[in-house]
């Protein structure tokens, strides 16, 4: 599929469809567990087709496990029956560990039942694009050295935090070539810890190792989305468009009409409805307010996509994700 005319279609189109970061649901459909869902790869292809045969999406997005990478590294992780796996204690403590650090093989970790469950969805999903969720090089160095220690390091120690952030780059390269080698559209990245740290710390330790993995791996027929979730992304908004990426996403901690001001009219940006206060906890009525109310705001740039502000997560209510569907298709047919 030509991706950068499919987004050209996208800016060109008065009805756009939506694009929520919506799989983990999936379990729901499936009566399954989380932790059987990121461990099998058959069981994800019968999920992520299970929500495309439900929602009429602009696309179909994989699941944004971002403890996987991590874990490939060597880092422990925590599963759990029915939430996202997270990622326990430090792997990288010092200099000498990040030295030591070794770039993982594709065979690490769970890295195969993602890459085969996307071969297999693809086989299953013909009718719209489909994404990988990958996590960003910022993110998961703070997922290797501590989320919290990651910050400090930016100012007290970012020898180590570069050393780790080269190979967690060159890794992520080499993992989201193996996607586009399976016929992936692209890759939705999530990079949320760049949106914790102020827009300069951003500049040095997440944007240029973005667009490095950018430029290296998309094309015409692959993309690459960056998702930051941040309460700092409007101030580095910026910077967040010197990455290079195809399109961006971002959360509902900021204000999504304010980051439209931000971005040319050529360039997609997507966001922003609660995950959690409107999909997981809100009601069909409060969905149906919520949507109305950020398309009335943004549906009037031809460059924006109205999506969740994050990886809707696995106890969402599925009348609220039906609502949010039905208030956007209602929204553009004008009632």
């Amino acid at each position: 599929m030509d991706m950068r005319k499919w987004l050209r279609e996208i800016k060109e189109s008065p009805v756009k469809k939506p694009m929520p970061i919506l799989s983990f649901p999936c379990v729901q459909l499936l009566d399954a567990r989380v932790d059987q869902l990121v461990s099998d790869s058959s069981t994800q292809a019968a999920g992520m087709k299970a929500v495309a045969d439900r929602v009429d999406s602009l696309a179909s997005v994989s699941f944004m496990d971002l403890s996987l990478e991590a874990q490939a590294f060597g880092a422990e992780v925590k599963m759990f029956e029915m939430e996202v796996p997270t990622i326990t204690g430090i792997l990288v403590r010092d200099q000498e560990d990040a030295e030591k650090l070794e770039i993982p093989s594709l065979e690490a970790g769970r890295l195969m039942v993602y890459i085969e469950g996307m071969k297999k969805a693809l086989s299953l999903i013909q009718d719209r694009p489909v994404f990988a969720g990958v996590i960003g090089p910022f993110s998961l160095a703070g997922r290797l050295v501590d989320v919290n220690k990651a910050m400090i390091y930016c100012k007290k120690n970012p020898l180590l935090l570069h050393t780790v952030l080269e190979k967690a780059t060159e890794f992520l390269i080499q993992y989201i070539q193996a996607y586009k080698e399976t016929g992936a559209n692209g890759i939705v990245m999530a990079e949320p810890l760049a949106g914790l740290i102020s827009p300069r710390l951003a500049e040095k330790f997440s944007a240029p190792y973005v667009r490095r993995i950018a430029e290296a791996v998309k094309d015409q027929e692959f993309l690459v989305i960056y998702h930051n979730c941040g309460n700092a992304a409007l101030k580095m908004a910026e910077s967040i468009k010197n990455t290079g990426c195809d399109a961006y996403h971002f959360g509902n901690a900021i204000d999504m009409k304010a980051m439209m001001e931000q971005f040319p009219e050529d360039i997609v940006v997507m966001g922003n409805i609660d995950p959690v206060q409107q999909f997981a906890k809100g009601t069909p009525e409060s969905m149906r307010q919520a949507v109305e109310e950020l398309l009335a705001q943004c549906s009037v740039y031809p460059n924006f996509v109205i999506s969740s502000g994050c990886d809707i997560p696995p106890e969402a209510d599925w009348e609220n994700i039906d609502a949010f569907f039905a208030a956007v298709k209602d929204f553009y047919n004008g009632k």
